[in-house]
């Protein structure tokens, strides 16, 4: 193997180097998403671990599914008094859903964490399913003109 066919995506290097400090797949997806925005917000990184290994733990809905969910939500959906959520987010958060279904069954034979684990106990198929996913999300975004940081009344 040529040193050109090691070479690896940055983000993927990213998702490895922030599991190796202990962040889980979604609180990983949370933080790609705030340093896009210019944001931190250690509050809701914590928050998303909810969602890891399965949401709370169970095995069932992949974190990964999950936390694509909630950062098309944070770009998308009513946050304040002030705002009017995009009326859109509906539709984004089927596609993510659908997308992530056909991408897992395939390869995995589902999308729930246990079935994922099943097929990959390594955990490399969720670091590949990380990148993808975040870079899935970052398409229904822009495709809805939703990347920038949302202001007040927006």
């Amino acid at each position: 193997m040529t040193e050109q066919e090691i070479k690896l995506d940055p983000r993927f290097l990213d998702v490895v180097q922030l599991e190796k400090k202990g962040y889980c797949c979604s609180q990983i997806m949370t933080l790609f998403m705030l340093k896009s925005r210019g944001k931190e917000n250690p509050d809701l990184v914590r928050a998303m671990a909810g969602l890891c290994n399965g949401v709370g733990y169970s095995g069932e809905i992949c974190g990964v599914l999950a936390g694509g969910a909630c950062l098309l939500s944070l770009c998308a959906a009513k946050g304040a008094d002030n705002e009017v959520p995009f009326e859109g987010l509906p539709l984004l958060l089927s596609e993510l859903t659908d997308w992530f279904r056909k991408r897992t069954e395939a390869a995995y034979g589902g999308s729930k964490c246990d079935e994922i684990l099943a097929k990959s106990p390594n955990r490399r198929a969720c670091l590949t399913l990380m990148v993808e996913t975040y870079e899935k999300v970052l398409s229904l975004l822009e495709s809805s003109n939703l990347l920038m940081p949302r202001g007040k009344g927006e």
